[in-house]
């Protein structure tokens, strides 16, 4: 059994920052139209949704994410069954800080961003008691370049977009990943789970 010297304490570990996203066999999150009807969860993928949701402390998203989800918030219909509740309820609860230059205000439980995206990533994870997920490929995609995403969780579709948003950055350097978790959905979505090594 380890033991620590006297007066020390273990370090607080952070929360850790997820980025989450539906994408193609070749890498796209949304066609070059930018539709993203292609990628629409079965009810099995939507409770999965569901719980990786319920378990983050907060998300950061881009506007257009941001709008995309924003009807959650605001359309009753989608309460129409129990799983839709449920995540209407969870996603509204949810802290969210939100990245836009055209945006004045956002509504329910989210904040406009005010600081450089490093130090709001940091202060959201020292704030959070749960994982942060950020969301919108190219807020994403900044967070991957300067090396703060500590997760990328992958539901791949059977679909070649050829072209569109691509769910990762051009780097300069490789990115070394440890496949944690994959598993195949009925529906034939592959869920694939890696950490940054």
């Amino acid at each position: 059994m380890d033991h620590q010297p006297a007066g020390t304490e273990s370090p607080v570990s952070r929360a850790k920052l997820l980025y989450s996203m539906t994408v193609s066999v070749d890498g796209f999150v949304a066609d070059r139209e930018g539709r993203i009807d292609w990628s629409a969860p079965d009810e099995e993928l939507f409770r999965a949704h569901l719980a990786r949701v319920s378990e983050l402390g907060a998300t950061l998203l881009g506007r257009r994410l941001y709008e995309t989800m924003l009807v959650w918030e605001t359309d009753p219909s989608l309460r129409g069954s129990e799983a839709g509740a449920a995540f209407a309820d969870v996603w509204s609860a949810l802290p969210k800080v939100v990245f836009s230059r055209t945006l004045h205000s956002v509504q329910g439980n989210a904040r406009l961003a005010r600081a450089p995206l490093a130090e709001e990533i940091e202060a959201t994870l020292d704030a959070s008691d749960g994982p942060v997920e950020i969301g919108g490929a190219e807020l994403a995609g900044a967070a991957v370049t300067l090396g703060l995403v500590d997760e990328l969780r992958i539901f791949r579709c059977p679909i070649v977009l050829g072209g569109g948003t691509p769910y990762l950055p051009p780097l300069t350097e490789p990115l070394r990943l440890e496949l944690l978790e994959a598993r195949t959905f009925p529906s034939r979505i592959l869920y694939e789970r890696y950490a940054r090594v």
